[in-house]
């Protein structure tokens, strides 16, 4: 009996990473995998991004609404008490032999609560890794705790899983999905994003993203701010800006990037460019600014450089490609600047991208398949693995 594979997707940019992984688990003989959608996928602020999962003729399981209108710290409670319920529900009619989760988002944490409550094993993509700035930190080691196998992306990582309690015969290091999505796409020229956003790219241009940083109460849209106080400093550069997702105080980001782009000719602003759309955009621009790990996995998987703003990514590897700044208006102008310069981004291009070699979906898929292989079945019970430290 072939099992039953969930694999959870909440937003547009957790679709892009997981989309070879799901494709190829559809391909397995030994699996019927079952795509699982909420979050951010079906809130018309966000663009109702599951149609992005069915013209990629995925077929979607189930979708379960859980975000609101709002984005105050009650609001999130209030959309992750609706996916603990939905899923819940789900859970019980449908039991699943694994549930596969990407990352920290606040939708997954409860999804997963759920999972184990229904006792269902867990795969965990990209845990071990830090960013202190960030609640996500939290959601990211808890679901780390809850789940029975572990996909990380670089041995650094795989360390801090085992030091977290977790067997090393359960942890495993298999490069980033990000570096595999920028060895396999079919990347868009300038000339054609620039005609599909509106700008004109065959100058200079940057990409920008930035998310709330929500351990810092509204510096989300003050920082936000001195961004684009540095970014009229460079008045020849043209920047395509990616909205914030749907954490506390994204909106209020979004109205001033909204704000931003109406008032200056050489800005575009966007929900979200999707995977091929972003690749393409960072693969022909001269520096990704903000404080996104897109900017930290995928942009040195290009070799372009990244200037990265404040606390939100703080704790995590950063390839020699990144340069972190304070959120000061100043100090994001001189980082930018060295960025652009010749020196730097010629060093960027020889750079040793650590996130692996493009083959992450199948090893995580060859993983999982030996698993079921060898146990039967996952066992959702697990033993603390303690490490020996000198008293």
């Amino acid at each position: 009996m072939k099992k039953q594979i969930g694999v959870l997707t909440a937003t547009r940019a957790e679709f892009g990473l997981l989309k070879p992984l799901i494709k190829r688990l559809i391909d397995e003989e030994f699996c019927d995998t079952k795509v699982l959608v909420t979050g951010a996928h079906l809130s018309p602020a966000f663009g109702y991004t599951y149609k992005e999962i069915e013209e990629a003729g995925i077929p979607i399981d189930v979708r379960i609404e859980c975000v609101t209108e709002g984005d105050s710290p009650r609001d999130i409670s209030n959309n992750m008490a609706m996916a603990m319920k939905g899923f819940g529900e789900y859970f019980e009619k449908n039991r699943l032999d694994l549930l596969i989760v990407l990352g920290d988002r606040y939708e997954t944490l409860a999804v997963c609560i759920a999972a184990m409550n229904a006792e269902i094993p867990m795969a965990h993509i990209h845990g071990g890794e830090a960013t202190e700035g960030l609640i996500d930190e939290a959601v990211r080691h808890s679901i780390t705790k809850m789940s029975q196998l572990h996909f990380v992306t670089t041995d650094v990582y795989r360390k801090r899983v085992i030091q977290m309690g977790e067997h090393p015969n359960r942890v495993f290091n298999v490069g980033a999905l990000g570096a595999e999505n920028t060895k396999n796409t079919d990347f868009i020229s300038c000339e054609d994003l620039g005609k599909d956003l509106g700008i004109d790219l065959s100058g200079e241009y940057a990409v920008v993203t930035f998310h709330p940083v929500t351990l810092e109460e509204n510096s989300g849209v003050e920082q936000v701010d001195r961004l684009m106080e540095a970014m009229d400093a460079f008045p020849q550069m043209k920047y395509i800006i990616t909205k914030a997702n749907a954490d506390a105080g994204g909106r209020r980001i979004n109205m001033r990037i909204d704000d931003y782009a109406a008032s200056h000719d050489n800005v575009v602003a966007v929900t979200s460019l999707g995977v091929r759309r972003y690749l393409s955009a960072v693969k022909g621009s001269v520096v990704v600014i903000g404080n996104s790990s897109s900017g930290i996995m995928e942009a040195p998987c290009l070799h372009v450089p990244t200037v990265n703003i404040g606390d939100r990514q703080k704790g995590r590897l950063m390839p020699d490609s990144v340069l972190c700044c304070e959120p000061d208006t100043q100090e994001i102008i001189k980082t930018i600047k060295k960025a652009v310069s010749h020196d730097f981004r010629e060093a960027v291009r020889n750079m040793t991208n650590p996130f692996g070699d493009g083959n992450t979906s199948a090893r995580i898929s060859d993983i999982i398949r030996k698993s079921f292989e060898t146990q039967g079945k996952i066992p959702v019970m697990k033993a603390f693995y303690d490490i020996e430290v000198d008293a």
